[in-house]
């Protein structure tokens, strides 16, 4: 399902290449199942590398598994808060995302949206015209690094939230320079490996 909510980036030059962002434990601090708009609080650097995204006008699209909604612990006014309040403390970082997408799901629905599915990724795709080719997903769990199957470049773990257990867990199939303390140094090597669009003015 795709968030609608004020303050999200208007449409970049297409089609572009994009980084396709998990929530908990890589953009915001791992809350468990965070509840409220109070529990949203951006990880140290996370605004800056979005906002280095954007002055790159590289596309920044949020996908994020809640199964909380499914599993009823909070409802979807509950995240639609939740993603507000994250809307803002990026805007005032001078960051902007261009979408949030996201999975209500329990794992036990299988349903096609829940990561590492593809659907998500295609919708994204679809809405922004997105060069699939030349994007990375970036996260701190194994379905996040997952969804790189789905056409794109390749996928980047940070070891902030749960990665630190999952860069062990991995160890024998992830490659080591794929693997990163945070968010912006994941950034950092992402924007030396993409085409360049031009810079905005």
């Amino acid at each position: 399902m795709k968030a609608e909510l004020p303050g999200m980036a208007p449409p970049g030059p297409t089609p572009r290449p994009a980084v396709l962002l998990d929530r908990d434990g890589t953009v915001t601090e791992d809350r468990g199942y965070a509840r409220t708009a109070e529990e949203i609080v951006l990880l140290p650097g996370a605004g800056r590398a979005i906002r280095a995204l954007n002055q790159a006008e590289v596309a920044t699209v949020l996908v994020t598994n809640q199964s909380g909604v499914g599993r009823g612990y909070f409802t979807l006014a509950d995240l639609a808060l939740q993603h507000q309040a994250l809307v803002r403390l990026l805007a005032g970082e001078g960051a902007v995302l261009d979408a949030i997408y996201f999975c209500p799901h329990r794992p036990e629905d299988h349903c096609a949206c829940r990561k590492p599915g593809a659907a998500l990724v295609e919708e994204a795709a679809a809405d922004l015209e997105l060069d699939l080719a030349a994007s990375w997903v970036v996260g701190d769990r194994a379905d996040d690094l997952l969804l790189a199957r789905h056409g794109l470049a390749g996928g980047l773990l940070v070891r902030t939230g749960q990665g630190a257990a999952t860069a062990e867990s991995l160890r024998a199939t992830l490659r080591a320079d794929w693997i990163f303390p945070d968010l912006e140094a994941a950034v950092a090597y992402v924007l030396g490996q993409i085409p360049r669009p031009r810079a905005r003015r």
